[in-house]
C-alpha cells in the first residue's frame, strides 16, 4: 500500500479518464514532477468511466442528431457536430501516440471499430436526415457518411433492426463507418498504470474531505483513508478535481469565487442489456434515434454494440432515472449538501424554467420493464422481454449556472471551473465528456500552466500533430492523420 506523501506538485482527485489523461500528459511533459492520484473507490475508472456507467460511444458527432439541429429555414446547423469531431480527432491522435510510445499496450481492451448510425422513420424525419447528411458531407470529417433508405440494404447492414419491420413507413439511416466503441474504464487503468510505473502515487480507497488555500498560493488537502479511518494532510501546488459529480462540492469547499452561483442537477440512467450471441451477431453498430420531446441531449435512445472485457453486448437506452446522489456510489445527501445561499436561486430558477424536462423525467420514472422493451421494439421489432435485463448506469450532474433573466440555466455540456491563478480547476457536466478528454485536458494545461505551455508545445505536437489546426479546413492533413491513427489504433478502414 503506497504511503501518502506530505507534498506533491500535482494532485489529481478522482481516478477516471480525465485524471488519467491529465496525469499522462504531465508525466510526459514534466517527468520529475510528483503526482498523487486520490480515488475514493477501490478501483480505477469505476465510476463515470466504467463501461456500464456510460454509453462508450467515441463521440465524434457522427450519429447524434441533437448535435445537428434544423434551423428555422430548414437548413442544418452542423457547428456542434464539427466541433466535437475535431475534438475527438485530437483524442484519437493522443491515443495513437500513446500506443506507439508504449503508454498504451492493449488497444483492443479499450477500443473497437463500430459504425455509428442515425436511425429515423416517418417522412419528415427521413427528409431531415437526408438534409443532415448532405450538410455534413461537404465537410471532410464526415465525407464517408452514407444515407441509406433502401430496405434491402438496411437489412443487410442491420439484420436485427430490419427483422419483421414494416417498411411501408419510410425508414432511413445514415451510416458512418469510422465510429468506435470505447471502454473508458479499461483505458483509464492503462493510462494510470503508466503513470504509476513512472513514479506517480495512486491512493485508492482514499477520499478528499476538505481543501484550503495555503499562504503560498498552494493547497492543503485533508484526506481520509476509508478503510482505516485515518486522516492525512497533503500539500499540493496544483489540484485537478476530476471527481465526477463530487467535483462540485469539493470546488465549493475550496472557496474559489468562480464556483459561486453554480449548482448541480443529477440525472441518472438505466439501460437494457443482452449478451445472446445470436443478437450480438445480428447488430454490429451503434444506432442513435431522434431525441424524444423534452429529453435532455444525453437522452436520445440508442441501440449499441458494446465490448466489455472482450465480450460483445447489446445495450439499449438510456432511460432516465433520478436520485439526489451525485455519483452512482454516492449518498442521498449529496444534492442537499451542495445547496448554498449563493446557488439556491440558480437551482430554483431551473426548477421553474425546465418544466418540460421535469415532465420527461417523471414519465421516465413511471416506465415499467414492458414499457422499456416496447420502446426497444421501435429499434428491434423482434425483441423478447426475457432476453434483456435492466441495469443501472452512472449519475451525471448537470451544471446549473446563474442567469439574470431566468435565475438559473441548465448546461448539458462539459465545463471547466477554476481559480484565476490556475492552482485549482475542476470538471463538471456530462456530454460529450470522456470522448473529448484530451482537448479538455490540453485546455487545462494552457489555462493553468500558461507560463510553461509555450515551452511544452513542441512535445505536445509530438502527441497531437494537428494541434492548432482545424482538420475540417485542411483535408490533406485530415487524411494523413486519419490514416495514421487508423493504423496505430487497429481501426481497419471500411
Amino acid at each position: 500500500m503506497p504511503q501518502l506523501a506530505r507534498t506533491a506538485d500535482v494532485v489529481l482527485v478522482g481516478a477516471g479518464i480525465m485524471s488519467a489523461t491529465l496525469g499522462t500528459l504531465l508525466r510526459r511533459l514534466e517527468p520529475d514532477w510528483s503526482i498523487t492520484v486520490i480515488e475514493r473507490l477501490e478501483a480505477v475508472g469505476a465510476e463515470s468511466s466504467s463501461p456500464w456507467n456510460n454509453a462508450g460511444t467515441g463521440h465524434a458527432g457522427l450519429c447524434e442528431m441533437n448535435y445537428t439541429p434544423a434551423r428555422a429555414d430548414g437548413s442544418i446547423d452542423t457547428t456542434k457536430a464539427v466541433l466535437i469531431n475535431e475534438q475527438f480527432q485530437v483524442t484519437r491522435q493522443f491515443w495513437a501516440y500513446a500506443v506507439e510510445t508504449g503508454i498504451l499496450t492493449d488497444v483492443r481492451s479499450f477500443l473497437n471499430p463500430v459504425p455509428h448510425v442515425s436511425f429515423v422513420h416517418g417522412a419528415d424525419r427521413v427528409d431531415y436526415l437526408r438534409r443532415r447528411q448532405q450538410a455534413l458531407a461537404r465537410n471532410p470529417l464526415f465525407a464517408r457518411t452514407e444515407l441509406i433508405d433502401d430496405p434491402t440494404e438496411i437489412a443487410r447492414r442491420l439484420p436485427l433492426m430490419a427483422a419483421q419491420r414494416d417498411f411501408t413507413r419510410p425508414v432511413a439511416i445514415s451510416w458512418a463507418p469510422d465510429g468506435t466503441d470505447v471502454d473508458f474504464g479499461a483505458l483509464s487503468r492503462q493510462l494510470l498504470g503508466y503513470c504509476v510505473r513512472n513514479g506517480a502515487t495512486a491512493l485508492l480507497g482514499h477520499e478528499v474531505r476538505n481543501l484550503s488555500r495555503r499562504s503560498d498560493g498552494g493547497w492543503m488537502l485533508t484526506v481520509d483513508n476509508r478503510r482505516t479511518g485515518q486522516k492525512h494532510t497533503l500539500q499540493a501546488a496544483f489540484v485537478f478535481v476530476g471527481a465526477g459529480g463530487n467535483a462540485l462540492r469539493l470546488l465549493q469547499k475550496s472557496g474559489i469565487k468562480e464556483i459561486k452561483g453554480v449548482a448541480g442537477f443529477p440525472i441518472g440512467g438505466q439501460f437494457l442489456r443482452a449478451d445472446d450471441p445470436a443478437l450480438t451477431a445480428a447488430h454490429r453498430a451503434k444506432v442513435y434515434g431522434a431525441p424524444s420531446p423534452g429529453a435532455p441531449p444525453l437522452g436520445a435512445l440508442h441501440l449499441d454494440l458494446r465490448y466489455v472485457n472482450g465480450r460483445p453486448w447489446l445495450v439499449f437506452g438510456p432511460y432516465a432515472g433520478w436520485s439526489p446522489k451525485f455519483s452512482k456510489h454516492g449518498h442521498v445527501s449529496d444534492l442537499p449538501r451542495s445547496i448554498r445561499p449563493n446557488n439556491l436561486v440558480s437551482l430554483l430558477g431551473v426548477g421553474v424554467t425546465q418544466l418540460t424536462l421535469l415532465k420527461y423525467l417523471i414519465g421516465q420514472l413511471r416506465l415499467t420493464t414492458p414499457d422499456r422493451v416496447d420502446a426497444l421494439r421501435e429499434f428491434a421489432p423482434t425483441a423478447v422481454d426475457s432476453d434483456w435485463k435492466l441495469t443501472l448506469a452512472g449519475q451525471r450532474v448537470q451544471v446549473v449556472r446563474r442567469d439574470r433573466r431566468k435565475g438559473g440555466a441548465l448546461d448539458f455540456s462539459t465545463t471547466l471551473i477554476g481559480d484565476a491563478d490556475g492552482t485549482i480547476i475542476g470538471l463538471l457536466g456530462g456530454s460529450p465528456g470522456a470522448s473529448t478528454a484530451v482537448p479538455i485536458m490540453l485546455d487545462v494545461l494552457e489555462r493553468c500552466f500558461g507560463h510553461r505551455y509555450r515551452a511544452w508545445l513542441p512535445r505536445l505536437k509530438e502527441m497531437v500533430p494537428s494541434l492548432g489546426a482545424k482538420l475540417s479546413q485542411e483535408p490533406a492533413l485530415y487524411d494523413e492523420v486519419r490514416s495514421w491513427t487508423t493504423k496505430a489504433l487497429l481501426l481497419a478502414a471500411s
